[in-house]
């Protein structure tokens, strides 16, 4: 039996070519298996928390992926396994053997919305994930983490019975049991499927979509200052529109860009020898610096100025040549002192009005959120 959530998403703005009125409300399918909304979100939330689901026992989803920094770690490259401490304060502990994560750590705000395109459509069962969109749905993205050997597994099993492991884990701790029972029924209700469909459950519960930008397009006209104001006529005019479109302020495609790559790990080749990367949402950017796929922009005034700098084709990483630049981004046209408007505007999108509340314990009675005081 398959029941289905519907999440309400009250005033959002749709920004596409041009501004256009408000939605009242839009409603997405969200679909949730057997027990009710709150007990598969509830069970969700403990598994995000809970290290059991790492090789060593010593990294949560949450140790990347933390409330208190924008459901992200704030580092330009993640720091997962064999290590301790939280953000910036993460490092490895000695002696060490694994490198940081290739890619900077996304944020989970949101990513509820993956995919949805500038009316508001979208299928969360297709929904894009991870920079080069190489997973389908948080369902599947879920589980990556869980094999990668420097984010989660270590080298405590093989990464071909990786999900099996944890699923055992989780089958030994009668607590985890009942949850799931009561979650998704059956007498075998511990699954990989449905560990990913929980975790999943909770991380659609994270959004933050009622910025200043929202209540200004909804009618308050002080909600946004002048100079935020100028930046959204600027946002349009000088083409940043063209890829970060959408409710979502982005259209969930690869462009390549040629951003730098970090020094700490080849990060520029997608994975399939394009060098192009998903277009992130731009809500809630204030929260979740450093910024690009490789981690090397510090401030949204670095990755502004990126931008006037790669105009016309003119690449920044000598691995991409100018000619394989995106189209749509040769075309922009940031003029230098539009910088500061664009970058109060993009504040302007950010709500920090999201849960941010973290559990007590969780039921493997290991550290909640993995190693991280």
């Amino acid at each position: 039996m398959t029941n289905r959530l519907f999440l309400i998403l009250s005033g959002l703005c749709f920004f596409s070519s041009v501004f256009v009125a408000c939605q009242k409300s839009e409603t997405a399918p969200i679909p949730i298996l057997n027990g009710t909304a709150a007990t598969v979100e509830s069970l969700g939330k403990l598994l995000f928390y809970d290290p059991i689901l790492s090789g060593n026992k010593d990294v949560a989803c949450a140790t990347c992926h933390h409330p208190s920094l924008g459901y992200t770690d704030n580092r330009d490259l993640s720091v997962g396994v064999n290590a301790v401490g939280l953000g910036i304060n993460r490092h490895f502990l000695l002696p060490n053997s694994f490198s940081p994560a290739k890619r900077k750590s996304m944020t989970i705000l949101n990513t509820a919305f993956n995919g949805m395109d500038d009316k508001g459509n979208y299928d969360p069962a297709n929904a894009p994930m991870f920079w080069d969109s190489r997973s389908r749905s948080l369902e599947q993205q879920v589980l990556g983490p869980i094999t990668s050997d420097v984010e989660m597994r270590a080298k405590a099993y093989p990464e071909a019975v990786a999900i099996d492991s944890v699923v055992a884990r989780l089958r030994n701790i009668p607590e985890y049991q009942a949850l799931f029972t009561s979650a998704f029924g059956g007498s075998q209700a511990v699954t990989s499927i449905n560990m990913a469909r929980a975790i999943a459950a909770f991380e659609r519960t994270l959004t933050a979509i009622n910025s200043p930008f929202d209540k200004y397009k909804r009618g308050e006209v002080t909600a946004m200052t002048p100079q935020q104001i100028q930046g959204m006529n600027d946002f349009q005019t000088a083409g940043c529109a063209g890829c970060h479109s959408g409710t979502m302020f982005s259209d969930y495609k690869l462009h390549v860009l040629s951003a730098p790559d970090n020094i700490k790990s080849t990060t520029s080749d997608s994975g399939n020898g394009t060098f192009a990367f998903r277009t992130v949402s731009l809500r809630n950017t204030k929260l979740t610096a450093p910024y690009m796929h490789s981690g090397v922009f510090q401030t949204l005034n670095d990755v502004v100025s990126f931008y006037t700098r790669i105009a016309g084709g003119n690449s920044q990483n000598p691995r991409v040549n100018s000619r394989q630049i995106d189209p749509i981004v040769r075309n922009i046209n940031v003029r230098p002192n539009q910088i500061a408007a664009l970058v109060a505007f993009i504040n302007a999108l950010t709500d920090e009005n999201f849960d941010k509340t973290v559990p007590v314990s969780v039921p493997s009675k290991l550290n909640v959120g993995g190693n991280i005081k």
